[in-house]
């Protein structure tokens, strides 16, 4: 009998995603022997500053690569908008699955009895912990009070229904992984609030020399979403963007057709930079490129210079 153990945070978001992988090796070979191994990274070690004080992406990815790379497991499961645009020699995406809803959630304290963002009472306080949603609220309405937010997403809700907050912003992908999606308020549109790279997809990694787990893993690879979140990470690559910056992309795919679209912000929303780009499926990489080398045209680079020069809020 063979055993793969899976590296993983021990968040319930996490184990949801490790134990659902688990359960796509089960279901493939019955035989198999697979085990978590939890493990706690840096960024769930620091509870009580902003993700943006203390680093950029990489804070919740680090320590479970390094389990891969040291032979401790055989497989790590992340949120993809966690993984940093940079993959560590000797690691590979083994899969990338098929893609929850990839929306922002708006969740609005019963109390008020609204619907979107435009209805909340003036200086509503918003809790979020994203500079990508605080940009975009703020451009939106530069009345609101931002609230950093973090803790596990009982306690997020907690705030809101309670009234601590006026509303929370989430990601719909997790709410509904937990059970928690009768709790969403109102699913942003993309043109509200564009989502994090990678948002609502999975990266699952492998060793490159581990081909028999590689093989395992590319059955349940989804091959639309992983041309979109390619697409999408190269943007992101282009721009170095990490949670100090307030960057989003989006791919979506129709047929052979792939469409991106970007933005990249100033901290107060004061300026958003916003393009699409449409070109064939399998150039999303190019596409991703090219995208933000146009937004850098216009000024992008100032704009994320700018966000790494003023305290933020920062982090997913």
């Amino acid at each position: 009998m063979s055993t793969i153990r899976i590296a993983t945070r021990g968040s319930a978001l996490a184990l949801w995603q490790a134990n659902w992988v688990r359960s796509r090796l089960l279901a493939d070979d019955p035989a198999l022997a697979v085990e978590l191994l939890v493990l706690k990274t840096r960024g769930d070690k620091i509870v009580d500053r902003a993700l943006s004080e203390v680093g950029g992406k990489g804070l919740f990815v680090k320590e479970i690569e390094e389990a891969l790379l040291d032979g401790r497991a055989e497989v790590a499961v992340h949120s993809m908008k966690d993984l940093p645009a940079d993959i560590p020699d000797g690691l590979i995406l083994g899969a990338v699955p098929v893609r929850e809803d990839a929306r922002d959630a708006l969740i609005v304290a019963p109390v008020h009895g609204v619907r979107d963002v435009m209805s909340l009472p003036r200086g509503a306080h918003v809790g979020t912990s994203s500079l990508r949603r605080v940009c975009q609220l703020k451009a939106r309405r530069p009345d609101l009070e931002i609230t950093p937010l973090r803790g596990n997403v009982d306690t997020r809700l907690g705030k809101v229904e309670a009234g601590e907050l006026d509303a929370i912003i989430l990601a719909c992908a997790g709410l509904n992984r937990l059970g928690h999606g009768a709790r969403i308020t109102a699913a942003m549109s993309t043109q509200e609030s564009l989502p994090a790279i990678g948002q609502g997809a999975l990266a699952i990694e492998c060793r490159v020399d581990d081909p028999e787990t590689l093989a395992r893993l590319q059955r349940f690879d989804d091959r639309t979403t992983a041309l979109a979140v390619i697409a999408e990470r190269a943007f992101l690559k282009r721009l170095s963007g990490d949670c100090k910056t307030p960057l989003a992309a989006h791919a979506t795919l129709d047929g052979g057709r792939l469409m991106l679209e970007g933005l990249v912000g100033a901290p107060d929303g004061s300026k958003l930079l916003r393009e699409r780009l449409e070109g064939a499926a399998e150039d999303g990489a190019a596409i991703g490129h090219a995208l933000a080398e146009s937004l850098l045209n216009k000024g992008a680079d100032r704009l994320l210079a700018l966000a790494t020069t003023n305290e933020i809020v920062g982090g997913e």
